[in-house]
């Protein structure tokens, strides 16, 4: 595309109104991309007992290099879109996603547990974060005017899709074949979609002479914003001195701890410990995902509708209630109770974001997403302590079941936390009103 093309002025950005604008292609290319990394986020729940078994390592040691991966993933959420301001999405999520496919693909030779944390936790961690909720975000921002509810929501349930395709697969290779073919296959998911990437996704739709899809007038791409790492940190450090952005941090660290530290990470193996085959167990834990979907999109509309703050309440109370009964429905098979536990449980995973948002909006207006991105941060931190600390427990109890009432307990103060938050807007947020 000339240069002449790419100043091509409004009236001419849809120039064929009869055929579908490049937007939609380059969020197809997103999607398949998370998807693809979904890949590396569903194994590490199925490796546990492979790598006990195989190298006689730790339960606890094992969760700590899942732990690393968790928290690098969240610590390095909020400077993505940093990176990707100054580099290029295109550079940022190429360079990712090699990343993780050298990572995993080196698990394959390792003989020491520093080589886990270092391959697995380190490198991918440090991949997965560079492509976190920050790629989604910033590709429907530059892309996108219209649609752009629907295009989010499309884009955060790839996870979830990704997710249902994979861990059948994954835990049939693991079970059937060992865990070295599953992470071979993970590299290479990640490694395939580098090319689809650097061939049909653009930074912005400047580069290719067009408008925003929805957008009445062309817009130039921007320079690249100096100085956007350094916000993000001033952002934290000015959210730091408020009391709302404590008790969203509190309250997403614990939803974190019951969902990725917890679930994804240890039940595939605390079912095995009461008999159930891993493929059945994952395929318990896809369906969670499927729901999962469900339950976000509801809540979107309940938090249009409802008190942001006591919707947060009742999911977490809820989701601690589930937890507490889980103990008691580990069996060899599946039965319904089971079932019924994987909708609901489901239906609640996720739901806690549209709410969390909602109030970071309300309480810090332009700097929302940014603390948001913070909070998220101390969700994964929240992951990362209990994929550690569930792992131990393992160890020293020889069960799961002390992490699962525990957790239960956690939601329960999240549930005060949720409600101590007041539903009044803060000075800044007011101010900015």
């Amino acid at each position: 595309m000339s240069a002449a093309s790419a100043a091509t002025p409004a009236p001419r950005a849809p120039r064929t109104p009869g055929r579908i604008h490049r937007a939609w292609f380059v969020a197809v290319v997103t999607f398949v991309t998370i998807i693809g990394a979904a890949a590396f986020a569903s194994l590490p729940g199925l490796l546990i007992d492979p790598l006990h078994t195989e190298f006689d390592w730790s339960r606890g040691t094992i969760g700590f290099a899942v732990s690393v991966n968790l928290a690098l993933y969240g610590l390095t959420a909020p400077f993505a879109a940093a990176l990707m301001d100054r580099f290029g999405i295109r550079r940022v999520v190429a360079v990712a996603l090699t990343v993780i496919s050298v990572g995993s693909v080196l698990t394959v030779w390792m003989t020491a547990a520093w080589q886990l944390v270092l391959y697995w936790g380190i490198l991918v961690g440090l991949g997965s974060g560079s492509m976190a909720l920050a790629f989604a975000a910033t590709v429907t921002n530059r892309w996108f005017v219209a649609r752009r509810g629907l295009v989010t929501g499309i884009l955060t349930a790839a996870g979830a899709s990704g997710q249902l395709v994979f861990l059948p697969l994954l835990s049939w290779l693991v079970e059937n074949h060992g865990w070295r073919p599953a992470a071979i296959t993970v590299s290479l998911a990640a490694l395939a979609v580098v090319p689809f990437v650097w061939l049909l996704l653009r930074d912005h739709p400047a580069d290719v002479g067009l408008a925003a899809y929805g957008a009445e007038e062309f817009v130039a791409k921007p320079a690249p914003v100096p100085g956007a790492a350094r916000r993000a940190v001033s952002v934290l450090l000015s959210a730091a001195r408020t009391g709302p952005f404590w008790l969203l941090a509190g309250t997403f660290a614990i939803c974190g701890a019951s969902t990725n530290g917890l679930v994804k990470t240890h039940f595939v193996p605390a079912a095995h410990d009461h008999g159930m085959q891993i493929t059945a167990a994952a395929s318990l834990l896809a369906v969670i995902g499927v729901f999962d979907v469900v339950g976000t999109i509801a809540s979107g509309w309940f938090t249009d509708r409802f008190e942001a703050r006591r919707l947060l309440a009742v999911y977490y109370a809820l989701r601690g209630v589930s937890l507490l009964f889980l103990p008691m429905l580990l069996a060899p098979s599946v039965h319904p109770p089971m079932v019924f536990f994987i909708v609901f449980y489901g239906l609640d995973w996720v739901a806690t974001v549209p709410p969390t948002i909602a109030l970071c909006r309300e309480h810090y207006g332009e700097d929302s997403a940014i603390v948001f991105g913070w909070v998220l941060a101390s969700h994964q931190v929240g992951a990362a302590v209990v994929a550690f600390a569930g792992g131990l427990a393992r160890d020293v109890f020889g069960s799961y079941d002390v992490v699962w009432y525990a957790s239960g307990a956690l939601c329960a103060a999240a549930a005060l936390m949720a409600l101590i938050i007041r539903s009044t807007p803060g000075p800044k947020a007011a101010a900015l009103a």
